[in-house]
This record gives structure tokens, C-alpha cells and sequence, in this order.
């Protein structure tokens, strides 16, 4: 039914999700990858990618890989992957706009006989619920007649060098017994790792979304651990170095919780539960703690400052990282902009210095302008908020220099030796 050796696939989406795919399946079968972004369709071309994904000896290596920003360009394709972001709104509401926007896209190419794969994270259903109906409005073709559905879930972690597609193990899944095999087959071709095909689309949209669940919750429960220990004088980073001696105890950290998996993921799986009729508790309960940590530390911060005589407004304060996670440029759903946005509440001069953030996108995105080289003997108080390699080569001493004397460093993730800052997590 489904002619794997003359398969030509078009990826829609070339973000931190979809070039990574693109450069891969570029290798050894004809691909096309579509983004509506012409700048990142530039960029790609000369053989750059500003995500850091992917580095330019990679692209090179995907000799059947081309790139447009015309959707028209994929109309040769049979088999179409769309890889977009699947982001909340200011609600905490899925915002499944970019997903439904490629969907009406595809719905345009599609032909008799080709097959659709979702990676974006969505509620169980969706796929079937939302972009099914759009794909069979927009063709005039009727779904596992004319053309197959299959959904296999993004696992791709922003900046690790380690776990790469390749070496991740798939989640696959198809709409008919036979899509679900081709599916599974094609991926098995660049995951060398393996798969899993699951039995069913909604299985495999299920499994995505608990995996940045589970996190969730877990990182949250050490959220409140660190808490309680900060208020009973109990060094947290020790705390669960002793509890980690037990060969079962899971190695959780405490800190902020963002991205555009773990900080969202959980949203789109409560949707869902409480469209059925079910409230979830211990779900939303984690994401209530998460979503509250930036003012938290933010508290802790001005605490340590006015113990020291410092007056908050008007003051000087540093942050150190901007991005959600160390050693990326990634900036989706950082939530050190809760920081920065409790800390303007409070008046203070904030100056925010992160080298991995392009400025331009700070900016754009949330209204930030970076402060590219810190003055040194300036601040009342250093937030070191993301632990990028620069920062932990810099050390203490050099951090600690950005301050005024008696001035305030805190340590959001716990970088630093704790007889080195006056608080930390």
C-alpha cells in the first residue's frame, strides 16, 4: 500500500523539533523542509542554524535536503511530518493556532494515497479531533480512504549534545494498522535506538504528554521541599544529596520550571481532563507551585536585601540568564521573566545579561533589552538565574565582583558553592 523506497517527505516546521528531523531524514531520502519564517529559510540555505541545533558540518551532510517558504514547493511529497510549536496562551489555555494553521496548510497539498504525521504535543484526541477535520474540509478527501493520520511525538531536549534523534527511542503510532507499520518503518530508518509503536494515535498522544508531566509534578514537590527547608534553615542541595544515597530516590532539583515542554505539557493533558468532566488536583497543584516560583525567589532576594540596610527601590540588580534551560539560546516560556516582572514591581533597576540570547529576540519577544557586559561594583544584588557554562566558568569570586560591597548573590541553580552566596535554592 505505502511505497517506502520512493517516499518523499516534507517537514512543516524547521524549529529546535523539525531540523533536526529534516537534517536526518535528509540523509538518505529526498525531504523538504517548509517554514513560513523566510529569515530562518535564509539562514538554512547558507548552512547556519540559529537554534544551535544543528551545526553547519550536519547540514552539509543531508545531501537530499532542501528548504522553502513556499508550501507549494511540497506538493511532491507523500509523506508530510508537521513538527510546530503547540504553545499555552496568557490563560494557561492550549493555543493550538500554529498546529491548525500547518494542518490547513497541509490540507491544501495533501494527495489520494499520502500520509500525515504529527510530532506537536497535544491533548489525547486532538489529532484526530482537531487536524483530521481540517485536512479533510480543505482536500476534499476522506480520512483512511484517501489519505492516513499518524502521530509520533517530538523527544527532542534543547541544547543536549547527548540525546540526539537518532538516539532516542520513538513513540509511533497510525490511524490504520497498515499506516502505523509505515510510519514505524520510516522512522526506524534514521532512529537507531528503535521505536515503539503504540497501539493506537491517542496512546501515543497520552504518552507524550504525562512524560513532561511526570517532571512536573516531581520538580515540583522539590519546589515545596526547598521551601520548607528554607524556612527551617536546612541547606536543600544537602538535604537531597543524602536522600540521593538510597538506590530508588529520583535525582530532582529544585528551580524554574519553563520551556516548551515541562511548563506546557501538563496544561494541554488538565484541558482535556476537565473538558471530560475530571478536575485534576495533584496535576494542577504542581503547576501552581512551578508557576510560582519565580516570585519566590524573587521574595527570597529582597528579604536578603533589606536584612543588609539595601532600600529596593531605585536599587541595582543583576540577573544572569534569560533562557529557560542552561547552554541554549532556547527563550519559549522562560520563566525568569517572572523574576524580572516581580523585581519591576518592586522598582529596581534591573539589568538582565545572558550570552547565549540573540538581542534582538529578547526584545521582540518580551521587551527586554540585554545588557551585554555587567558593571563591575554596581549592583545591590546578582541573581544567577541559568547555569550556562560561561557563568560557572566565571566562578564566584567574579560573579561576586559584579556586586557593591555587602552587596546580595543568590543562586537560583545552585552553581555555586553554597559558602559562596548568601542564598540559594
Amino acid at each position: 500500500m505505502f511505497d517506502m523506497n520512493n517516499t518523499k517527505i516534507g517537514i512543516i516546521g524547521l524549529g529546535y523539533v523539525g531540523l533536526p528531523l529534516a537534517v536526518e531524514f535528509g540523509k538518505i531520502l529526498p525531504t523538504l523542509g517548509l517554514d513560513n519564517n523566510s529569515t530562518r529559510i535564509t539562514e538554512l540555505k547558507e548552512g547556519k542554524d540559529s537554534t544551535l541545533e544543528v551545526d553547519p558540518a550536519e547540514l552539509q551532510q543531508a545531501k537530499q535536503l532542501s528548504f522553502t517558504d513556499q508550501p507549494e514547493g511540497l506538493r511532491d511529497c507523500n509523506l508530510y511530518i508537521i513538527t510546530v510549536p503547540t504553545p499555552i496562551d496568557e490563560y494557561k489555555r492550549p493555543d493550538l493556532s500554529p498546529l491548525i494553521g500547518a494542518t490547513q496548510t497541509l490540507s491544501k497539498l495533501i494527495q489520494p494515497g499520502d500520509v500525515a504525521v504529527f510530532e506537536s504535543t497535544v491533548y489525547p484526541g486532538a489529532t484526530e479531533e482537531v487536524c483530521v477535520p481540517i485536512l479533510e474540509q480543505g482536500s476534499g478527501l476522506k480520512f483512511n480512504q484517501d489519505f492516513f493520520v499518524g502521530y509520533s511525538p517530538e523527544r527532542i531536549n534543547p541544547g543536549d549534545k547527548e540525546h540526539r534523534v537518532t538516539n532516542i527511542l520513538k513513540v509511533t503510532s497510525g490511524s490504520t494498522p497498515e499506516t502505523a507499520d509505515y510510519v514505524d518503518a520510516i522512522y526506524r530508518r534514521v532512529i537507531t535506538v528503535g521505536t515503539h509503536k503504540a497501539s493506537s494515535i491517542q496512546v501515543a498522544e497520552a504518552a507524550k504528554v504525562i512524560e513532561n508531566t511526570q517532571r512536573d509534578v516531581n520538580i515540583a514537590l522539590i519546589n515545596e521541599l526547598a521551601i520548607i527547608f528554607n524556612r527551617l534553615g536546612i541547606d536543600t542541595d544537602e538535604v537531597l544529596e543524602a536522600a540521593g544515597t538510597k538506590w530508588n530516590f529520583l535525582p530532582f532539583k529544585p528551580g524554574l520550571v519553563g520551556g516548551h515542554c515541562i511548563g506546557v505539557d501538563p496544561y494541554y493533558l488538565t484541558h482535556k481532563a476537565q473538558a471530560i468532566g475530571y478536575n485534576p488536583e495533584i496535576i494542577l497543584a504542581g503547576r501552581r507551585i512551578n508557576d510560582e516560583m519565580g516570585v519566590y525567589i524573587t521574595n527570597c532576594v529582597i528579604k536578603l536585601m533589606i536584612k543588609r540596610g539595601i532600600q529596593i527601590k531605585g536599587s541595582n540588580i543583576l540577573v544572569l540568564g534569560l533562557t529557560f534551560k542552561e547552554n541554549c539560546p532556547d527563550l519559549r516560556n522562560t520563566r525568569v521573566v517572572d523574576i524580572l516582572a516581580e523585581l519591576d514591581d518592586y522598582e529596581a533597576n534591573v539589568d538582565t545579561h545572558d550570552p547565549w540570547v540573540n538581542s534582538s529576540e529578547a526584545e521582540d519577544e518580551y521587551g527586554i533589552q540585554l545588557t551585554q557586559q555587567p558593571q563591575s561594583n554596581h549592583y545591590d544584588a546578582v541573581i544567577l538565574a541559568v547555569a550556562h557554562q560561561e557563568f560557572e566558568a566565571m566562578g564566584s569570586k567574579k560573579i561576586r565582583a559584579f556586586c557593591k560591597p555587602g552587596g546580595v548573590l543568590f543562586d537560583v541553580k545552585n552553581t555555586l558553592p553554597a559558602a559562596d552566596v548568601d542564598g540559594r535554592l
